[in-house]
């Protein structure tokens, strides 16, 4: 696995550079934004790591020209914690946000759980169309949902967690599983995060949210999708 860390603080680039390749990752680095999208352009990278404040270009315009032409999970690095900069990450493509100073712990679990979602997404490419279980429909190309036809709005993690339901009917998840799958590393909160999400699914797509049809829970065990 080939990571490429991207940020004008040299002993930083080092310390995860050394961390990195300490669990077998083969890491490159680059100094500023101009950099990180000319080293990103020549390909091979399986995750990059990106810092929002750099020279010549900043990280988020870095990002948006990246995403030009590659698809290759993205962690941008930030000393500021405001929302609306995670946001505007988000926008630009980012797949996930990391404040200074941060744990290394936490920045190694958030890679590996970029590259495990990457190798899931790339076993499913070429699995096109929409999936379709009773009067609910999700099309994973437009990221868009239906209830008997009618459109619904779903957040980022709700649509992925009805996505994996809906691809494996039948299968039981325990909520621990679920956030390992869904979430992709340690969440900071309980696994009542699983449950609320649950619930709002139910919601949402469900006929009647109080007896629901399809998204089950077996008692004990976690939460499954009712085959048609």
């Amino acid at each position: 696995m080939k990571i490429l860390v991207v940020d004008d603080e040299k002993v930083l680039v080092k310390g995860i550079k050394f961390n990195l390749e300490s669990e077998g990752y083969q890491v490159e680095a680059g100094y500023d934004g101009e950099e990180a999208v000319e080293l990103a352009r020549s390909g091979g990278f399986d995750l990059i790591i990106l810092d929002l404040m750099m020279p010549k270009i900043d990280g988020l315009q870095a990002c948006m020209r990246i995403r030009e032409f590659s698809n290759v999970p993205i962690i941008m690095l930030t000393a500021r914690s405001e929302d609306t900069d995670k946001i505007i990450g988000f926008e630009c493509g980012a797949d996930d946000y990391i404040t200074k100073p941060f744990n290394i712990l936490e920045l190694k679990a958030r890679v590996r759980a970029l590259i495990r979602r990457a190798g899931m997404a790339a076993q499913q490419k070429g699995v096109s169309g929409k999936l379709t279980m009773g009067h609910i429909t999700l099309d994973p190309e437009a990221r868009a949902a239906w209830k008997d036809g009618n459109s619904v709005d779903l957040t980022a993690k709700e649509f992925d967690l009805m996505e994996l339901l809906l691809r494996n009917p039948g299968r039981v998840y325990s909520r621990e599983n679920l956030l390992n799958v869904v979430w992709g590393y340690e969440y900071a909160g309980d696994y009542r995060t699983v449950d609320v999400h649950v619930r709002r699914l139910r919601e949402k797509l469900e006929l009647d949210p109080a007896n629901p049809e399809y998204i089950l829970t077996k008692w004990g065990v976690g939460y499954y999708l009712k085959h048609g």
